[in-house]
Order: structure tokens, then sequence, then C-alpha cells
């Protein structure tokens, strides 16, 4: 017997007219009675009654059972959240910055008050990974996860390197079909893979880490010189989130540019696709591919969450139980391509071995061994204009 959703939606954007797109094709059990927004006098395609700019509309009504968090605002979502679920509403969240930032409190809360919150929207559009970590993987032993999280930045790198454009010109092409923000930084920088790496990793590892003790560099220091010595070297650049269990007992966590060669899984990741790969003890490497950006992909996601909700499911957080001795480590070596544009920079940045370096009058770069704290330690470095950085297989 599944039970009848009554919805109230908060923002109506790309991801909520995709959502509602798919929903009005199907038969489902449930209703949308309420839409929160932002700007009333926005014209919309549905009638004007459904829409309001007072948030009690849908948090104060006793009959609305289900909550659909669709905004920018991560505070404001969290409030929304934290509310909606203490009122005996559950949640549909696809806001990575908002549930990555306060994800140990959600859970408290739901435990405390038995209501669910799900996100599969939140992480890589319309792949099932967080769903797949609760329940096909929620007795297994992961050795990594990684992937591309990000399919702005992506379709990016996939212009840079299959059609010879610019960064600039692949960066506006996003922002113009709607993949990347005016202000790019959260895709470009790497935050956006960031927070959904920390959802990841706790569905993972049973693990929470605040999402500012990770490090994560992005491809905005990007240079037609990197791309360059990744093409003459056979590589492509992708931008990946590195989840993976060291000395049995701890977890290392990072965002950085790799370079990686035709053999890798990634390397034929395209445009505004995510892949997601999960390698483990006994199921051994497995491959999660889908559109990771776009109001349909995202909506998919965000219904299936909903249609879970009928049937009352709820993440059970298995990991977190047996998570007692699992600790958050950063003292890890990689080795990396850098570029740096000053000297000195090798004087301030201490690498525990260079096995190569090229001086030249426009184009210097040492490939090296270094350990992820000094990359932490050095980052406003490491990430000056003039400087890139990128792990090297």
């Amino acid at each position: 017997m599944t039970e009848r959703l009554i919805i109230g939606m908060f923002g109506f954007g790309v991801v909520g007219q995709g959502l509602y797109d798919i929903i009005k094709t199907k038969k489902l059990n449930l209703e949308i009675k309420k839409f929160v927004i932002k700007n009333a006098n926005k014209e919309r395609t549905l009638p004007a009654e459904l829409f309001t700019t007072n948030a009690e509309a849908i948090l104060g009504d006793d009959e609305i059972n289900t909550v659909v968090e669709l905004i920018d605002d991560a505070e404001a979502a969290f409030e929304i959240t934290r509310r909606a679920l203490k009122s005996g509403k559950n949640v549909v969240s696809a806001n990575k910055k908002m549930i990555a930032n306060h994800l140990e409190e959600l859970t408290l809360i739901q435990q405390e008050y038995g209501t669910s919150l799900l996100y599969e929207g939140a992480v890589c559009g319309s792949i099932p990974i967080i769903r797949n970590l609760e329940e096909y993987y929620d007795n297994e032993l992961l050795h990594s996860v990684s992937g591309i999280f990000n399919g702005s930045s992506n379709y990016i790198l996939s212009k840079v390197f299959n059609e010879n454009q610019s960064y600039n010109l692949a960066l506006k092409q996003a922002q113009e079909l709607g993949f990347a923000e005016t202000d790019p930084t959260l895709d470009v920088g790497g935050f956006d893979p960031k927070y959904k790496l920390t959802i990841i990793a706790s569905h993972a590892y049973g693990i929470y880490v605040d999402p500012n003790d990770i490090l994560n560099i992005g491809i905005d220091q990007l240079d037609n010189q990197d791309i360059r010595f990744a093409k003459e070297k056979g590589f492509k650049i992708k931008l990946l989130p590195f989840a993976k269990e060291i000395n049995n007992n701890q977890v290392v966590l990072y965002v950085l540019p790799r370079l990686i060669t035709s053999d890798n899984i990634l390397f034929n990741v395209e445009n505004e696709y995510n892949g997601v790969l999960v390698k483990a003890a006994f199921a051994d490497e497995q491959f999660f591919y889908g559109k990771g950006a776009g109001g349909h992909p995202t909506g998919s996601a965000v219904l299936s969450d909903i249609a879970a909700l009928r049937y009352g499911y709820r993440y059970e957080y298995k990991k977190h139980l047996d998570a007692s001795q699992v600790l958050y480590s950063t003292d890890y070596q990689l080795k990396v391509y850098f570029r740096y544009a000053e000297e000195e920079t090798l004087d301030l940045v201490k690498f525990g071995a260079i096995v190569e370096r090229f001086y030249g009058q426009d184009f210097k770069y040492v490939i090296g061994e270094i350990n992820l704290q000094e990359i932490i330690a050095k980052r406003d470095i490491i990430n000056q204009p003039g400087n890139f950085i990128a792990e090297i297989p």
C-alpha cells in the first residue's frame, strides 16, 4: 500500500520545472499543492494560485506531508529542511552544499523525529549512487570512490580537448546552455564536486567531514600550456573528486584536476555527463554513468526519491554504525604535474621528490611527489594565477 503524498515545493527553476514536466507524464499517487518561489512577478507556466512567496503556506500546512526543496540558498534550504523534518514532514532535496554542511545534524533530526530526508538529486544528476551505496554496498569494503561529479567543468574540458576551443569560450558556452552559473566558481573551482564527495564519503565510509577541511582545487587556472602538455603525452585532464581508504581505518578525500590516460574508463566521459567509479573488495570495480547536469536528469533523481517516500523509504546510514574507528586523514602522497610562473615558488612548496623538470622561457613545470598536507598548507601559493596543479598517474 503506497502513501498518498501531498507535496509543497520550494523553488521552480530548471530542476523544479524539469521535475514537474516528468510528474505530469506519470500516474502517481501524489499532488503538488503549493510552490514557494522568490520572485512573485515572474511569469509561470502554471496557474498563479499555485505560487506564493510565503514559506508558511507549506511549512504551516498540516495537509502537506512532503517537502521538495530545490532552491539555491544553502542556509535558507537548511532552515526549511530542519523545520520540515521536525514538524513530521519528509523532505527531498537537491541542495548538495546544504546537505554536505549539515548532514550530521540532519541525520540526528531524522532519527529523533522519525522523518526521512532523501537527496539522490544532490549528487551526480541522474546517477543513483547514494541509493547504491546505502543498499548494494551496505556490507561491502570500499577501497575507493572517484569519478566525474560535475557536468559543467566536464563540458568545458570536453570542448577544450575534443574541439580545441579556448577555456573562456567553452565556459561561455556552458553558461549559455545553463550548465554553469554566471559566477562559475562553484563548478570550475571544484567546490560543487567537493560537496558531492562529502556526501558520498558519508554513505561509503560512515564518516562526517566538514567540507571546509577537504582540499578542492579546480580548473580555473588551466592554461593552453597545460592542454598542450597533456595532449603531447596522450592525456586528457578531468576534474576528479577522490575518496580512498588507507591504512585500513583512515579515509583520504580531495578534489584535484587529474591527467588520465586512454585506458581509464573516465577518459571518454564527455560533455555534461558524470561517471562514478567504485572499487570494492568483493564486487571489484563498477562504473556508473549518466547525465550530471540539466533539469530533467536531476528532476528524475528527485522524482525517484519522491516515489520512494510513498513506500516509507529512508536512509539507514548503516556504515555509520560501524564507523567508530574510521578517521579522516590528509596524510597521503600524490604524484603531480605542477606548472609555475615564479622560480621562488619551488622554494616555498616542498616536494618529497622531483622526477622531471622543464624550464622554458614561457613554460616551467615539475613532476614530483608531494604530500596532500603540503598542498593544503600551501594552497594559496599553488593556486595563484600563473600556476596549475594536477594529479598524474
